[in-house]
């Protein structure tokens, strides 16, 4: 009998992995590698919402305990919903307003860090500060959301590589060049070419991240100047928050041409859920929908009710298509087709935005992702290349380059420059 139960349990560990349901091939990789997530704007909440006051502030369960007028939709995040997501390592978006003035967007870029220290520091048994590859390791040992910062913008820098030295010392450890608007040496995706991409300053930016560590993200650049990074870049490039263009044709979306270069820079592309960026019928929609709301604005100038009448009428006639679960795994499937496997991450994009697509609403609808991936075909080992072990490396190849010319001196360069 002993000899018996010993050759059904060989047999029940010799299983081909398609014995597994796709729930458990997800289940399976996201707790051996949770989600590292590349982007979540929880600090501009607690800007806007709270002004920056979390005193009172429940970050566990921000669905029990709402913040912010009846009108403001319910936040995407909290540590209930982060654990059920799966979520092992969180970039939290220092992101501030690109219509400040540079001085001002690096007061508030500080504050940002500051009440998001304060956020990770409240809650000691779920979140821990990370400030590196070692950091994220020790957290996720210890049960822990290892927390890292991103800057959402080169306007936070105020055009100064001091400026950006002295934000990597207080724990940013990501910058995106650009928000929705260019800045004096770089162009953005949603703006109109100043620069053909990068100015001789804004290499030199990519340069001197290269140099201390700081991971260059091309999310919200032009295609210009992520070529432009690309060629200047040492270490593996991110897309904190982006699909594929080829998918869905919003100019925030990654080209193929640039999807190909990943191959060679050994960066990621983290997958957005921002449903008009993940949805081309949502992008089509929302075009139309603006067009309209800007048609009926000037033809209803005088009369508010009547406006709001005609809108209401037009969106009843005219309902946005729904976004789903298999919408953000097409963009996947063309990035691992085009770049492959090694060359994607998640990025979410919530409390940015609006609710994600129907089974991703907020952080918790991770595993419904993994499990569509897993329904597709992909491994146990590709989904943890996809929730984790990706971003792992080019965090550690950003480190060991760094690393590498730990005695080259600061590049410096005169303010003026950057115009």
């Amino acid at each position: 009998m002993k000899y018996l139960a010993a050759i059904l349990a060989g047999s029940c560990l010799a299983l081909p992995a398609s014995a597994h349901t796709p729930e458990e091939t997800a289940a399976a990789a996201l707790e051996a590698a949770p989600v590292w997530d590349g982007h979540n704007d929880v600090p501009i909440q607690l800007r806007a919402r709270l002004n920056n006051q979390i005193t009172e502030f429940d970050f566990h369960d921000t669905l029990s305990h709402p913040v912010g007028s009846p009108e403001t939709q319910p936040m995407h995040t909290d540590l209930v919903r982060l654990r059920k997501g799966k979520v092992g390592a969180q970039f939290w978006s220092v992101y501030v307003s690109a219509d400040l003035a540079e001085p001002d967007a690096v007061q508030a870029t500080i504050e940002q860090i500051d009440v998001t220290k304060r956020l990770i520091e409240r809650y000691p048994g779920d979140l821990a500060i990370a400030l590196g590859s070692e950091d994220v390791e020790r957290a996720l040992t210890e049960g822990k959301i290892a927390s890292l910062m991103g800057m959402e913008g080169g306007h936070s820098i105020g055009s100064s590589l001091a400026v950006l030295r002295q934000m990597y010392d207080l724990g940013a450890r990501y910058m995106t060049l650009t928000h929705s608007k260019n800045t004096p040496w770089a162009d953005s995706a949603t703006d109109e070419a100043e620069h053909g991409g990068l100015n001789e300053f804004g290499l030199d930016v990519v340069r001197e991240m290269n140099r201390i560590g700081m991971l260059v993200d091309l999310s919200h650049v032009s295609a210009e100047a992520m070529h432009d990074a690309l060629d200047v870049t040492k270490a593996p490039v991110i897309f904190s928050h982006s699909g594929a263009q080829a998918v869905n044709g919003h100019a925030r979306n990654v080209p193929d041409d640039v999807l190909v270069r990943l191959k060679g820079n050994g960066g990621i592309v983290m997958v957005v859920a921002l449903t008009f960026f993940v949805n081309e019928d949502v992008r089509i929609w929302r075009e139309a929908a603006m067009a309209e709301q800007a048609r009926l604005a000037e033809l209803h100038k005088d009369d508010a009710e009547q406006l709001a009448a005609a809108r209401q009428t037009w969106l009843e006639a005219n309902p946005q298509p729904v976004t789903t679960v298999s919408d953000v795994a097409d963009h996947i499937d063309h990035i691992r087709d085009v770049a492959g496997i090694e060359h994607i991450g998640i990025g979410g994009d919530y409390d940015g935005m609006p609710p994600g697509p129907v089974g991703m609403e907020d952080v918790s609808g991770y595993p419904n992702l993994f499990s569509e991936l897993a329904r597709r075909g992909y491994s146990q080992d590709e989904l943890e290349k996809i929730s984790f072990r990706n971003m792992m490396r080019v965090m550690r190849a950003a480190e060991a380059h760094a690393a590498s010319v730990r005695e080259d001196t600061p590049i410096e360069t005169r303010l003026e420059t950057a115009s």
